[in-house]
């Protein structure tokens, strides 16, 4: 019988213990931070009907939607997000849950697009959602959100861009573009990769913009600087524009709030070329970059989409919410060297010198556990270099050692393996509770 060649898909990727690590690390942190605000936790099937999915996203999201027929028949697709799956899912159980209602979905998605650096086939978001409101405090608090959460991760130098997508319509429809208005922003949602000459083709081509429609378009795009010098640049251009007004007026309480509540100024600012290319947003929309690493794109983002269940209930579902790209904020903190490396969850390793005292080793890891310490005991009592060459290979930070004489004299080494200093300790849970907290500090 031949053998079959193990390999992976393209664009799908194997997580060994050193890349898993840090990725549970960072579920953990968006995990507790959503739960401060008092998000609660959901789930929803990998597989939905094709119907629910196809028509939410974009034309682009449908081509890349991974879909089939199950062995009943049925046209099914594998969810491309976490968003579409929720306003189904609000649709169907609001009246049991009630409004406002605030979820978060850690879990995977598909999308068959080309891969590149930070981007794969088979990926994992960060939802976090409130469901049932219009009113801008919701707006407000995801902003909130996206700053403690990076600033838990452990980022102090990062940029939340905002925009509204009804200045956008606005400016749109004072240039006579209202009704290419997705194409439109679809374009303008590439200007950071695909740069101005691209863009400026694609309005052409595929909106039916105008040379000096797209001219201005773009001209728009580029207003820079604080939150009221911008947006005091864009209200002379949708003055006309009852829609526009009300949007400019949000986005400015938003950002007054958002700065009240503490968030610095220079992390949250307007940029009016984010567009955010799927069809479901209505209302503000934001995009963060790493400012030591912009190159590698938006790690989190989201918007407001106050439409999205209307095509699964008659009753008005607005909702507002934000990702964490998880893998694309791995892959930026590889880059930034900022991930520590380690293939062991436990911290303190304790090798087995004697397999006739294997109940007293084990004994010894239960006190350390019971305090809270990760620890785990070798198998095999193999010559004490070999052992030790294991734990440096997995990343445990601390050893206890101890063989037939330290337990004689009820004692233990505890051995920082990071600096190779040992001290002897008296072989008592708080003693060696102690010094151990002292190393692993």
């Amino acid at each position: 019988m031949s053998l079959i060649q193990p390999r992976t898909l393209k664009g799908f990727r194997d997580y060994l213990p050193e890349a898993m690590i840090p990725r549970e690390r960072l579920i953990d942190t968006a995990r507790r931070v959503y739960r401060s605000f008092g998000f609660a936790p959901i789930d929803t099937p990998a597989l939905e009907y094709l119907e629910v999915l196809t028509g939410k996203g974009s034309d682009e999201t449908d081509k890349q939607l991974y879909r089939f027929q199950d062995h009943g028949g049925r046209d099914v697709g594998l969810r491309f997000d976490l968003t579409v799956p929720l306003a189904r899912f609000a649709a169907q159980h609001i009246g049991q849950l009630g409004t406002p209602f605030k979820r978060y979905h850690i879990a995977t998605v598909w999308r068959g697009e080309n891969t590149q650096r930070g981007r794969y086939r088979e990926f994992m978001q960060c939802d976090f959602d409130t469901i049932g409101t219009t009113a801008v405090a919701a707006d407000i608090e995801a902003i909130l959100v996206i700053n403690d959460l990076l600033a838990a991760i452990g980022f102090d130098k990062f940029t939340i861009h905002v925009n509204n997508r009804g200045i956008l319509n606005a400016v749109l429809r004072q240039l006579g573009l209202a009704d290419q208005s997705t194409a439109v922003l679809r374009a303008l949602d590439k200007l950071s990769k695909a740069g101005w000459e691209k863009v400026e083709a694609e309005l052409c081509e595929s909106a039916g913009a105008s040379h000096e429609q797209a001219t201005a378009i773009l001209d728009f795009s580029q207003l820079r600087g604080g939150c009221d010098e911008v947006l005091s640049a864009v209200e002379p251009m949708i003055s006309s524009d009852a829609d526009g007004e009300a949007a400019l007026k949000r986005t400015r309480e938003m950002m007054h709030a958002v700065s009240s509540a503490g968030v610095p100024d220079h992390r949250v600012k307007i940029d009016v070329s984010i567009a955010r290319g799927l069809d479901y947003y209505t209302g503000l929309v934001f995009e963060t970059t790493l400012d030591d690493l912009p190159g590698i794109g938006s790690i989190a983002s989201g918007g407001r989409y106050d439409n999205l269940a209307d095509l699964y209930t008659k009753q008005q579902l607005p909702g507002i919410g934000g990702s964490l790209g998880l893998d694309r904020l791995l892959s930026a903190m590889e880059e930034l060297e900022l991930i520590e490396t380690s293939q062991t969850t436990a911290e303190v390793f304790i090798p087995l010198f004697e397999a006739s005292r294997l109940g007293d080793y084990l004994k010894l890891a239960a006190r350390v556990r019971a305090a809270g310490i990760g620890c785990e005991v070798y198998p095999e009592p193999k010559k004490l270099g070999k052992q030790l060459q294991y734990a440096d290979k997995k990343g445990f930070k601390a050893a206890l050692i101890a063989g037939g004489d330290e337990f004689a004299n009820h004692q233990v080494q505890v051995k920082n393996l990071g600096t190779g200093e040992s001290t002897t300790v008296a072989l008592t849970a708080e003693a060696v509770v102690k010094e151990l907290m002292r190393v692993l500090s």
